[in-house]
């Protein structure tokens, strides 16, 4: 029989399908009935895949929907997306093209569907992600106030700066309840925090952005991360190796626990110190120890082992 491959192309207002090999397109205003629409659709269609972009969080409705139909989907990087249909000089861009598209790349690159992070996950990543934009507004207001001139304008920013600054401190109290609440994640975040370099923002962004550490081997996790490095060769040219692409947030917060790392934790700072010594740039070096850092939590969250310092878990 012939495989079914599906992408949907997702916006705020609407659902676009397109089936390969059949061609058929499908549209759907992006609400609950629409998505019962679509997920009806596939259940007759039997899909092999569906592929679904991420698109800032507009495609969770959708993709709960065909992950609870027991449909397979995968959840993809847009760039790669754009990257695919670049190389196939598909340069037009609407809705249905480019959810014919998403079906071509379900069919071409076939991405693993990974499991939909269970429900208590997708809300501590939400409250994680709402900490990350309130941080970011406190940050931005602190420099607009520097530049104020008047006592006026600085009384505002003030006030401002001071109610930002109580919801951070009320949404860290909520995500240290629903940590609490979870004996689960009681353990896994004591077992990541035995870590040096590992703080409470970086345990709980592991554990909200990237529920698959632990269940992948560390080539894979490295990839989800974006850390794994790339080839960059051509004929004779051997060029950089460079990483790309992943999860930006899980490589901001391990990046700033590697710079702690690099001076609290010996296994890191060892590693950093090597490299260094061995010629390699700084900033190199200092991914390579991201990496290490992350491949160390993946083996330690997989065997349930705490940190010690004397043992290397990678």
């Amino acid at each position: 029989m012939t495989e079914v491959f599906a992408g949907i192309d997702v916006s705020k207002a609407r659902l676009d399908m397109a089936l390969r090999p059949s061609g058929e397109v499908m549209s759907r205003p992006n609400d609950e009935e629409g998505i019962e629409q679509l997920v009806a659709r596939l259940q007759a269609a039997k899909p092999t895949l569906v592929v679904v972009e991420a698109t800032g969080g507009l495609q969770i409705l959708a993709v709960t929907a065909l992950a609870a139909a027991k449909i397979p989907v995968a959840v993809v990087n847009p760039r790669q997306v754009r990257d695919f249909a670049k190389a196939l000089g598909k340069l037009a861009k609407t809705d249905r093209i480019d959810a014919a598209v998403l079906a071509h790349f379900a069919d071409a690159v076939r991405p693993e569907p990974r499991p939909l992070p269970e429900k208590q996950t997708r809300l501590l990543a939400g409250q994680m992600a709402r900490r990350r934009q309130l941080t970011s507004m406190l940050v931005e207001e602190k420099n607009r106030r520097s530049a104020a001139r008047s006592k006026a304008l600085r009384d505002d920013i003030d006030a401002h700066i001071k109610w930002l600054q109580e919801r951070i401190e009320s949404l860290d109290k909520d995500l240290d309840q629903r940590i609490r609440q979870s004996p689960l994640w009681r353990e896994k975040e004591a077992l990541l925090r035995s870590v040096p370099g590992v703080g409470p923002i970086v345990s709980r962004t592991l554990m909200a952005e990237l529920p698959e550490l632990g269940a992948l081997t560390r080539k894979e996790i490295a990839a989800l991360a974006g850390l794994a490095p790339f080839n960059q060769d051509s004929g004779k040219r051997q060029g950089k190796r460079v990483i790309w692409g992943g999860r930006a947030t899980v490589r901001g917060v391990l990046y700033m626990a590697t710079l702690t790392a690099i001076r609290w934790n010996p296994v890191i700072r060892t590693h950093y110190e090597r490299l260094v010594a061995a010629g390699k740039h700084k900033k190199v070096a200092l991914v390579a120890c991201m990496r290490k850092l992350l491949v160390i939590l993946n083996a330690m969250v997989k065997s349930g082992n705490f940190w010690r310092k004397e043992q290397n878990p990678a």
